[in-house]
């Protein structure tokens, strides 16, 4: 695909998400397939109609987006924001497109918190891709420190994966670093809560920035986990995540799978 029809998708996403604050319904109508449209986020109901459908009280509420980073792969944009609606979330949206119209959707979404404990935020950091030619070695990179490390394949591998304790750490409480990161690790265990990655359902990713799509349990919730990563050099550099419970059946507005 060629760099031109990729900012193509992007700018058809992005429209899309502006709708929600805009109330206009033209890009929606223009770039999402009027029968076709598969909706992942159990909260809300399948199809476009139900999307356009929404806009009135999402501009009523006064809902503002803020897009961060846009990563394009194959048929695949990712968008990371930052949404003001009831406070502010993080939001990690994916769209697949087909014939130029968006025909799939899944998200997460995390309330946003403050600062971590080395000063960043759950949004800040670098948003240049770079490192094109390097998208398919990345990702194989990613999925693999996220089979042996995230699903417990092989766990020695850890520190194969970092440059030593340079690592940036977005996630909300949680300071940079390997030391970091087995700090934060250990807190858990010492407050008796578990969480565990079982399968890992897409990898997107374009030059440096990867995407994990993950399924698992947190404090035994069933559990969506989607991780950004920055790759720098061969080695895990930088962390972004959203975390979000999966509804139980009953509160599902949807029937389509969560991922």
């Amino acid at each position: 695909m060629t760099s031109k029809n990729q900012n193509e998708l992007v700018r058809k996403a992005v429209a899309v998400l502006d709708s929600f604050e805009s109330g206009n319904p033209e890009a929606i109508t223009a770039h999402v397939h009027p029968d076709q449209y598969i909706q992942h986020n159990q909260g809300l109901s399948d199809g476009r109609a139900a999307m356009l459908g929404a806009l009135d009280h999402l501009k009523e509420i006064g809902t503002k987006v803020s897009i961060k980073r846009a990563l394009v792969d194959g048929d695949y944009v990712v968008l990371h924001s930052v949404y003001e609606f009831f406070g502010p979330k993080i939001i990690i949206d994916i769209f697949r497109f087909k014939d130029g119209l968006i025909v799939e959707h899944w998200d997460n979404m995390q309330e946003m918190e403050g600062e971590t404990p080395s000063n960043h935020t759950m949004i800040d950091g670098p948003v240049t891709i770079k490192d094109l030619d390097k998208t398919d070695a990345n990702k194989e990179f990613v999925k693999s420190y996220v089979e042996n490390i995230l699903l417990g394949k092989n766990s020695g591998l850890l520190a194969s994966y970092f440059d030593g304790d340079n690592y940036i750490q977005h996630s909300p409480h949680i300071a940079d670093g390997l030391s970091g990161l087995h700090v934060a690790l250990q807190a858990l265990k010492e407050k008796n809560i578990k969480f565990e990655y079982t399968h890992v359902h897409q990898v997107i990713g374009q030059g440096d920035f990867v995407l994990t799509v993950s399924e698992g349990l947190l404090d035994g919730q069933p559990t969506a986990f989607y991780d950004l990563f920055r790759v720098e050099i061969g080695k895990i550099a930088e962390h972004w995540d959203v975390v979000e419970a999966i509804l139980p059946p009953e509160k599902r507005k949807n029937s389509n799978s969560r991922f």
